[in-house]
């Protein structure tokens, strides 16, 4: 490969692999991937969550070697997607009672954002905010800026973290010394990928089913409206045929060959059996109950996860993707359960892929949240060429300095889906301290201020007091009298 002096790598962080990939971007919107590796993450990646950190940087850094090898070029930093099992969605609410009359101003907004990003919710981390509509008086408005009222309701969908496990999966990059460009939302990453305008504004639900997990996105009118993870995948499947008295090896090729997420009763054959091996074989009634039984519980559980109030407006139906969306049958399995009679599989992304690769060219779907992960970076990670005759590990030090840093965003300022590096909460948390400090000193000012004033006016009253005292007035009398005696005589 020629020297690339500017492309894109994104990372995904998945239950059964981690998956690097570089690409490059074109002027037509295409992107061309340079690049792609893929390791087992199983033993220290439990349903998208790291729970071995030393583990996980060490994958970290041979996926990077590695596709510096292939790029011939050092990468200065990474896109990373934020995904997994503790990720769930809560609504809220903040409102502002304005004075009769009032037009509502940006800044007005942004106050019930930051209003919203600051509630504290405990053990948890607001990843990211998708605002919903505001409510202005009596009326629903995306946009409220310029319209008059007297009561302004901000609603906000906040996606929530375990904040352990976030701090885990920074602590990796860390490890690893590998700089993070940006961290994305891995489901809206792959939403933006997949689903068409068209289908988030009419209303759909993207239905990732990943190896242990499987993430239910429901959009409406082009905002998020729901987000939840299911800690059930297609390795469920696998661990329910391996019952069956057979490794899970050998489970995991069963449901490869023979599983079906549905099959008609008319169609099942009593006498026939599926072979495990030369010598063993297993009754196909007995196989399909346990692959439709556990298909069944993990679309029971997506049924469940979609709002009832966005139910009946699921005009764009059901998107299936990911791993286990290959399953045959799945879309029928999906009418089936949740009575949604529009379900689409969507085997790859909306963007124009260009690869040699065969694992791209496969085209089914387990590589279209990293794909939507490389097409949401924006910044070069292409740093120093490698010289293949030279020390592969030299002059890392200066090529990492060499990462062009983005200029700290606030909460309110970023794309939704996009969440905060560590190094911006750093610098977040640095300006936060920093007004809450010049807050203080100025409340103290004031304070002091009206202490001042309020012992001028108490001196002023005492002063008062004193001088409309009988003593005093007395005192003035007599000063009068004499002054009347001295002025007659």
């Amino acid at each position: 490969m020629a020297e690339v002096k500017d492309f894109i790598v994104a990372i995904e962080l998945g239950s059964s692999k981690v998956t690097g990939i570089a690409g490059q971007k074109r002027p037509d919107g295409s992107i061309s991937v340079l690049a792609l590796v893929r390791e087992d993450s199983s033993s220290f990646i439990r349903k998208g969550v790291v729970y071995n950190i030393d583990k996980t940087a060490q994958c970290l850094t041979s996926i990077v070697k590695k596709l510096e090898a292939q790029l011939k070029t050092r990468i200065t930093q990474v896109f990373v997607g934020v995904g997994g099992q503790s990720i769930r969605s809560v609504k809220n609410s903040i409102v502002k009672d304005l004075p009769a009359d009032s037009i509502i101003t940006q800044e007005m907004v942004v106050e019930l954002m930051d209003a919203n990003w600051n509630l504290d919710y405990p053990d948890q981390k607001i990843l990211d905010v998708a605002e919903q509509e505001y409510r202005v008086d009596s009326q629903l408005q995306m946009d409220p800026v310029g319209i008059r009222a007297s009561r302004l309701e901000g609603n906000f969908l906040n996606i929530l973290e375990r904040t352990s496990f976030f701090q885990n999966l920074n602590k990796c990059f860390e490890t690893a010394n590998i700089k993070v460009a940006d961290m994305y939302l891995a489901p809206l990453a792959l939403a933006n990928a997949v689903l068409t305008e068209a289908e988030k504004r009419s209303g759909c639900a993207l239905v990732d089913i990943g190896a242990d997990t499987t993430t239910v996105s429901v959009f409406w009118k082009n905002v998020l409206r729901h987000l939840a993870v299911i800690p059930l995948g297609s390795n469920n499947v696998t661990k329910d045929i391996a019952s069956l008295q057979m490794e899970e090896n050998e489970a995991e090729q069963m449901k490869l060959k023979y599983a079906s997420a549905y099959t008609d009763n008319n169609d099942i054959d009593p006498n026939l059996k599926y072979s495990i091996d030369s010598e063993r074989q297993v009754e196909s009634r007995k196989f399909i109950e346990i692959v439709e039984g556990r298909m069944e519980e993990i679309i029971e559980n997506v049924r469940y996860q979609i709002p009832a109030d966005y139910y009946d407006k699921l005009l764009g139906g059901l998107i299936i993707t990911g791993g286990g969306s290959n399953m045959k049958n799945i879309e029928q399995a999906f009418i089936t359960h949740t009575h949604i009679d529009k379900v689409r599989v969507a085997k790859f992304v909306n963007t124009t892929i260009n690869s040699s690769n065969d694992q791209v060219k496969a085209r089914n779907g387990m590589l279209n949240t990293v794909l939507g992960l490389l097409a949401k970076g924006d910044i070069n990670c292409a740093g120093n060429y490698i010289d293949p005759n030279g020390n592969l590990f030299e002059n890392e030090e200066q090529n990492t300095a060499q990462a062009p840093d983005r200029k700290p965003r606030q909460a309110y300022e970023k794309e939704t889906g996009t969440i905060r590096t560590a190094q911006e909460e750093e610098l977040a948390a640095e300006a936060q301290r920093k007004q809450k400090e010049e807050e203080e000193r100025l409340r103290q000012e004031q304070e002091r201020l009206l202490k001042e004033e309020e012992e001028r006016l108490a001196e002023e009253e005492r002063q008062r007091k004193r001088e409309n005292s009988w003593f005093n007035k007395l005192k003035k009398n007599i000063a009068k009298f004499g002054k009347d005696i001295v002025s007659e005589e």
